[in-house]
């Protein structure tokens, strides 16, 4: 995925660009700046790991309620998706704005074995934290430290490994995008791309 997002920047004629990527979206981000470092001019990596089994996995009392979670089907997909982020969301987790993307999500794409080949693709990926103390690119780390999906070290062992990067932290983020903090995120973002040369 990483080398297709460098085909599409390729393709669109884009030599370089600033990268987000959250969760999943945070490692393959990663691998884009560490397999194809002249296309990143900054990466920011939110709620995500380096892939170090040791750092960032999944708190254990997820693992049973999630387990019990039947397959999906189209009529229940909307409240899987609620139920899921009703576990893994932070306090500022918005039922009301979320059933609403879900149901336009259901709208675009049915792939319920979407979900399966996700987790195989980060269950096999590499660790990429020796990848990650080469970078060069401005980069900046956001977690939430109630993120029970992809616990906080997760986010440490990331802005540990990248040389001079920057770790921004909230006490009130789960593994979702808190509406409130917007506002500090899209200026953290923006100051990290700022760094670029």
């Amino acid at each position: 995925m990483a080398d297709d997002a460098a085909g599409l920047l390729e393709a669109l004629n884009v030599d370089s660009a600033h990268i987000v990527g959250a969760s999943m979206g945070g490692m393959i981000a990663q691998s884009l700046a560490i397999g194809h470092p002249e296309r990143v001019r900054s990466l920011t990596s939110i709620m995500s790991n380096t892939g170090d089994r040791k750092h960032g996995g999944i708190a254990p009392r997820l693992l049973p309620a999630m387990a019990r979670m039947p397959e999906p089907t189209r009529e229940t997909a909307v409240e899987r998706s609620i139920a899921t982020f009703k576990l893994i969301g932070g306090p500022h987790w918005d039922e009301a704005a979320h059933r609403a993307r879900a149901e336009r999500s259901l709208a675009r794409a049915f792939r319920p074995k979407g979900t399966n080949r996700q987790t195989a693709a980060i269950m096999a990926s590499p660790d990429r934290t020796e990848g990650l103390r080469r970078l060069s690119s401005p980069t900046l780390v956001i977690h939430g430290l109630a993120d029970p999906l992809v616990r906080p070290t997760g986010g440490i062992a990331t802005a540990k490994a990248v040389r001079d990067s920057r770790l921004l932290m909230f006490p009130d983020m789960g593994h979702d995008i808190p509406a409130p903090r917007h506002p500090e995120m899209i200026d953290a973002i923006r100051r990290n791309a700022e760094r670029a040369r």
